[in-house]
């Protein structure tokens, strides 16, 4: 059976008919690998594609991708983006519901409301499977003040919208700061949240430890980048897998290990600073039940001396690892520095 011919176009026929004459799943993955710009603007101009964007499965819109000569500009065309690709799935419960939405966006009070909002309506269709925000500060937002505000401003945000929040499952927080039991308490209300990252964040009261005890959440990641506190405490994370913690500011050890039974990945890049001494990862590892699942340590320390002691009655290498955990599980090591001096 001969196959139709292909469709016909008369010369000067806009090219936008070319490309509308495509099958619908063709549209979907074209909208979907567009800056979201293009996406709205094409739902704007086009009758065809103006019903496509409530089929989309995939939603990723960051505020870097529009242009204002302020920070409140750029989130009023945030705003007006995200309304225009979320509204319409108000109602919808196809098979094609959004399924993977990503927002990273400003502090900004006026523009907060409207985000919960829309974020609601979308996770109270039962079919998102992945959400992601990614808190950022205005560039003109750098003074402490006005970080401790912001800070206080995510909280609230998180409190007004507590269903929005329990959809979360990935979060990323730069330049904020937070009360003492804040982290805690965020990824408690964060129920279905997986991976928590943490940059330029500090506490209100820099001369205290971060203290996260979440002995029902069921984290599995944490990252932490230039965190302003005197070190971070893991009392209870039973679920989490894997830590990172990048180019701290406070004494050694960077993180102490509670209660973390499926710890496997660990991972310590830093360049010490000439008051920082030198530490043994038995400080933050040899507490009974602490990380008796790890697999991977990941150092880098740019280039500074890392000294590696050799096992009792076995072929790997530990840093400073109590014996007992040594038979307990097998660790392999990836040291990223130029000196090492094995004992």
């Amino acid at each position: 059976m001969e196959s139709p011919p292909p469709p016909k176009f008369v010369a000067g026929q806009d090219r936008e008919d070319r490309i509308s004459a495509l099958p619908d799943h063709l549209l979907l993955d074209i909208l979907e690998r567009l800056d979201l710009r293009e996406a709205v603007r094409a739902g704007a101009l086009s009758t065809r594609w103006r019903r496509l964007p409530k089929h989309l499965s995939r939603v990723h819109l960051n505020v870097g991708q529009f242009q204002g000569v302020v920070p409140l500009e750029a989130m009023d065309a945030f705003t007006s983006a995200a309304r225009a690709l979320l509204n319409v799935v108000e109602g919808q419960c196809e098979r094609g519901a959004l399924k993977v939405l990503s927002l990273s966006f400003y502090i900004s009070s006026p523009h907060l409301s409207s985000i919960g909002r829309l974020v609601v309506d979308v996770v109270s269709l039962g079919q998102t499977q992945c959400l992601e925000f990614c808190v950022l500060l205005p560039p003109s937002s750098n003074t402490i003040p006005l970080l401790a505000e912001n800070g206080q401003q995510f909280m609230s945000f998180s409190r007004a919208y507590p269903v929005a929040f329990s959809w979360l499952t990935r979060l990323t927080l730069k330049k904020l700061v937070f009360g003492h039991s804040d982290v805690t308490d965020l990824i408690t209300a964060c129920g279905r949240l997986r991976h928590l990252y943490l940059s330029f964040c500090r506490l209100a009261d820099p001369f205290s430890a971060l203290k996260i005890d979440v002995p029902r959440s069921g984290i599995q990641e944490l990252e932490f980048s230039f965190v302003g506190c005197t070190g971070i405490e893991l009392i209870s994370v039973p679920k989490l897998r894997r830590v990172g913690c990048q180019n701290w500011i406070f004494e050694n050890p960077p993180v102490c290990f509670g209660y973390v039974p499926e710890l496997c990945v660990v991972q310590l890049f830093s360049k010490a600073k000439e008051w920082q001494v030198p530490f043994a990862l038995s400080e933050c590892l040899s507490r009974t039940g602490s990380a008796m699942n790890l697999s991977e340590l990941y150092l880098d320390f740019l280039h500074q001396m890392v000294k590696l002691i050799s096992a009792y009655h076995s072929n790997i290498f530990c840093i400073n690892i109590p014996y007992v955990l040594l038979y307990q599980f097998q660790l392999c090591i990836y040291v990223l520095a130029a000196d090492l001096d094995s004992a």
